[in-house]
């Protein structure tokens, strides 16, 4: 028992336990307002065995994050060749007769099996995270060779462009963030960043002619011209905006009686929205704070790994979150597109939770496993 509570002692001296109760309190919150929803019969999409399966993803995600947190992350990022093309798989299952594309949705991006809906490209997101932090530590001191920059672009590519073909742009947006933040923390040239700054508007242009749909124009088009929009699509974000302007500075309360605005995807891409509504301003931004508190409990613990490629897989992962909180929560305050991402640990969806917990399991992996005397598997080495 003593050997126990010793090893137990130095795990939580070696974890970032206030990173991970920051995810844990996300988790509370999504649960509360999920039952709240429900008890308010505001969407039939959403009921109490919502709740019961994001309380469930939140725990198994705990389980995840004690042992991810139990593994040398250098010996994880190793067993690419296992969980790389298992995760490309599952993606390419979703082109087959087994994908499946959600009511409301524009993307045929989930697996279903039976009542079982899988997300892969989640477990995509974290499976680059790993592979490309790895590739780009090992490359680190020739990646400016052109050789070099173009297989590392391509295997950014690959992912980008297979989600895309799903029809998922707000995913690809998010590989591309995780591609630029990891690169852009290396020795890059500067010949490299001028090249991207000219291409980028060259592959807007030719991503609007020949990539989006008519509907994805129109999506952006509503967002620069406020009212012009002639099929409604601007239906679901002023709804967004009512339900947050309802809440005023203290919010409704999760059992209201003067009545709710109800915003179609509430629980899930909009749930930033019931939290204004019922929490008010204080509890929007209680939450905005919350979250921001993640990502840079995230961005810093790339400070503590003991080499580049912990520290990679640290800066890969607050890419992944923060894009999720900045498009989602931008979509909400119709500052963005409706793009179909979920809000990091609030929105209802057991493979986004279970991933989240995943990236912050790696996260807290460098975190045990930076030095010596901070490893979790050893005793404090004394003073000499």
């Amino acid at each position: 028992m003593k050997k126990f509570f010793g090893t137990l002692g130095r795990y939580l001296r070696a974890s970032d336990t206030s990173l991970i109760l920051a995810s844990l309190l996300c988790s509370a919150v999504s649960c509360i307002m999920l039952w709240s929803i429900a008890e308010n019969t505001l969407l039939d999409r959403c009921d109490l065995s919502t709740v019961r399966t994001q309380f469930i993803a939140s725990a198994i995600g705990l389980v995840i994050v004690i042992i991810l947190s139990l593994l040398d992350y250098n010996k994880l990022v190793k067993l690419w060749w296992l969980y790389a093309p298992v995760a490309l798989g599952l993606v390419g299952l979703t082109f087959t007769s087994l994908g499946y594309r959600r009511g409301g949705a524009d993307d045929q991006a989930w697996i279903a099996i039976g009542n079982f809906y899988l997300q892969p490209s989640e477990l995509l997101k974290l499976a680059f995270i790993l592979t490309f932090s790895l590739h780009l530590s090992k490359v680190e001191e020739t990646m400016n060779q052109l050789n070099q920059m173009l297989l590392l672009c391509f295997h950014a590519a690959v992912p980008i462009l297979l989600v895309a073909k799903q029809g998922d742009y707000g995913t690809a947006i998010v590989f591309v963030i995780i591609f630029l933040a990891e690169i852009l923390s290396t020795k890059i040239a500067v010949r490299y960043i001028i090249a991207a700054l000219i291409a980028i508007p060259v592959t807007c242009l030719l991503a609007w002619n020949f990539l989006l749909s008519d509907m994805h124009r129109q999506r952006i088009l509503v967002i620069l011209h406020p009212g012009t929009d002639p099929e409604n699509l601007e239906y679901q974000q002023d709804l967004g905006i009512s339900a947050l302007a309802n809440g005023q500075i203290f919010g409704t309360g999760l059992t209201s009686e003067d009545g709710y605005v109800s915003v179609p995807e509430m629980h899930n891409d909009f749930i930033y929205a019931y939290v204004g509504q019922a929490w008010g301003l204080i509890g929007s931004l209680a939450i905005l704070g919350l979250l921001t508190y993640i990502c840079l409990k995230v961005l810093t613990d790339s400070l503590y790994t003991k080499n580049h490629q912990g520290k990679l897989i640290c800066i890969g992962t607050f890419g992944m979150i923060f894009s999720h909180c900045f498009m989602n929560i931008g979509m909400v305050l119709k500052v963005m597109p409706v793009i179909g991402i979920p809000l990091p640990f609030l929105s209802a969806g057991g493979t986004a939770v279970v991933c989240m917990y995943t990236a912050i399991g790696m996260v807290n992996s460098t975190r045990c496993h930076n030095i010596r005397k901070h490893r979790m598997f050893y005793e404090a080495e004394p003073d000499r």
